[in-house]
This record gives C-alpha cells, structure tokens and sequence, in this order.
C-alpha cells in the first residue's frame, strides 16, 4: 500500500480535471453528443495520462525533489529509487491500452495531436531530451501537456478545422489557453529555485531568475485574458479568470533568488483557482449553447 500511495501521489490527483476537463469539453464542443470516445477520452485524460506524466517527471527529478520541501504530498510524492521501475513500467503499462483503443477511433489529425501530447509528456522530463531545463521550451512544452488534450477532443470529435464562428472562438481559446500554461509553468518553478539549483538542474526560473519568471508569468496571463476578450460573446467573459490568476502572482513581483520559495504561498492558491476557471469555463459555455445546461 506504500508503494501504491507513492503512485497515486505521484499522479497529483488534485490536478487530474486540468487535462481531463479539456478534452471533454472540446471533444463535446465538436461533436454534441457522449459517446464512448468521449468517457474513454476522459478517463485517459484524468488518470493514464497524469500517472505517465507527473510518474516520468518524479523518476528524473528525484535529485532535485529530495531537495524540495513541497515534495511528498499533494503536489507530488518523493518516490524512493526502488520505485523508479515501477512507475516508469507502470504508467507504460496503464496508458498504453488507452492509446491504442483512441488510436483506432481517429484519424490522422488526432494521430498527430495525440503523438505531439505523448512525446511533449516524454520529452520534457526524459534525458537526453530534458527540454524542462531549456528555458522558454520547459514553458512551452509544460503548456502543450494542458492545451493538447483539448486539441485532441477537437481533432478527435472533427471540430479541429471547424467553420465560424466555432473555429475562430476554438482558436482564441486555446492560444489564450496556451499562453496561460506557459505562465503557470513560469510562476510554478519560482517556488523550486532553491531545489533546483542545488540539484543543477535548469529552469525558466533558475536561468533567467526568480524576479523575471514572475513578470513573465504576470505577462502571460495578462495576454490570455486580453485574448479572450476579443472573443465572442459570451465567451469574452471568461476572460475574467485571468483576474485571480494575476491577484495570486502580483505579490511575488519583487520575490529574489533567495527567497524563491515564498511564492508557494501563491502557488497553493493557484491550486484552488483552477477549479474556479472550469466552474466559469462551463457556466459561461452553458450559457452559450456549446455545453449542455
């Protein structure tokens, strides 16, 4: 049971919804309807995908997450070198099924975003690639694991090249989305500089310094709730979410190198927040006609 706890913490329960809400959302935006690629999807999303990728990430960090202070809990299990195995064989073998059952009910534009979705998940973590200590790309390979499992419901539910107004909506939603990946990823390593200096690993915070990954991140959501709206109403209001996001981050603005980890305090908010973003993204989506009410 110790083993199996490890896995599941590993896992982040608590950010599960973030890859699988997108999905579902797209994929009934395209298609209007649930149906068994929509359940399997969903599921994909909330547990294989996040075993595989946080699982991956918590085998090559260890040196900096035995560091890290926040590691071992909800944000993240501290798995032991015995366990390294095990995850990485079991995340492999939990996800692969799902794969190959999506695999056959799509067609090549869902081919190409789920294989995009996989590699970014491999890629970021795994050496040689390692792309999470190449500043800028760890951001933007960060943002494509939230952002393409809703590519992915568009390509697979046929709404990918959907005519307007959906197609021009879909797009500023998943560039706004997009960028605020980039920015929560930012804002997230400002809490382990510390950690992940000491284990020589690189960041977006590490490299460019605490101070300026803040500002990045501020920028960044200022720029996805600006996005949005320049989108149809009422889909404009959900540019509000950008609101809290900012509130949770502008604190940390003068934040050094030295005292990195106080902008956990924000960071814990930003768990919280997310739940808030998906009760306004399906309220406003109701509201126009896009999801069921």
């Amino acid at each position: 049971m110790t083993a199996l706890r490890s896995l599941v913490l590993s896992s982040r329960p608590l950010s599960w919804v973030n890859t699988a809400f997108p999905f579902a959302v797209a994929y009934y935006v395209s298609t209007q309807s649930v149906d068994w690629r929509l359940l399997v999807g969903s599921v994909f999303f909330l547990i294989p995908y996040n075993v595989l990728m946080y699982g991956i990430n918590d085998v090559f960090d260890y040196e900096s997450d035995v560091r890290n202070p926040r590691k071992g809990g909800a944000e993240g299990a501290l798995l032991p070198p015995a366990l390294h195995r095990v995850m990485l064989v079991t995340s492999t073998l939990l996800a692969a099924p799902f794969v190959v059952w999506l695999v056959f009910q799509g067609q090549w534009p869902s081919w190409v975003v789920l294989a995009l979705s996989l590699f970014s998940v491999v890629a970021y973590s795994t050496p040689p690639l390692r792309f999470k200590e190449i500043p800028g790309l760890d951001s933007v390979t960060s943002s494509v694991h939230f952002v393409s499992p809703a590519l992915y419901g568009l390509a697979l539910g046929g709404g990918l090249w959907a005519g307007e107004p959906l197609g021009q909506t879909a797009t500023l939603v998943l560039l706004a989305f997009f960028l605020w990946g980039m920015g929560s990823h930012a804002f997230g390593a400002v809490q382990d500089v510390i950690s992940d200096r000491e284990a020589g690993i690189g960041s977006v915070a590490t490299i460019w310094g605490a101070r300026s990954a803040v500002w990045f991140a501020v920028a960044l959501y200022g720029l996805a709730g600006g996005l949005m709206l320049l989108s149809p109403w009422p889909i404009s209001l959900t540019a509000i979410i950008a609101l809290p996001y900012l509130a949770a981050v502008l604190p940390f603005v003068t934040i050094t190198d030295q005292t990195a980890r106080r902008a956990h305090g924000g960071w814990r908010w930003f768990l919280g927040i997310n739940f808030f973003a998906g009760a306004v993204v399906t309220l406003v989506g109701i509201n126009a006609g896009y999801l069921p009410g």
